[in-house]
């Protein structure tokens, strides 16, 4: 995999875990919201899948953000 598309991947989950804890929300309850399994939250918070956009805004939906406060890294 390209480097910065794995890196891009690596800093999107990692800030989804940063959200998600600010939340709360354990990896099980985000995956029910999202209608995923946990393992497909795992796999997204360790950089290991490239994400739809839908699974993108699912995420968004369930943590309550935009999808843009999602994928802005200046947090």
């Amino acid at each position: 995999m390209d480097k910065k598309k794995q890196a891009f991947l690596i800093a999107l989950g990692k800030r989804i875990v940063s959200l998600r804890e600010a939340k709360g929300i354990s990896q099980t309850l985000l995956a029910g919201k999202c209608s995923k399994d946990k393992q497909s939250i795992n796999r997204l918070e360790k950089g290991n899948v490239n994400p739809s956009v839908y699974f993108l805004l699912q995420v968004a939906n369930a943590l309550d953000i935009s999808l843009a406060e999602l994928l802005d890294p200046r947090d």
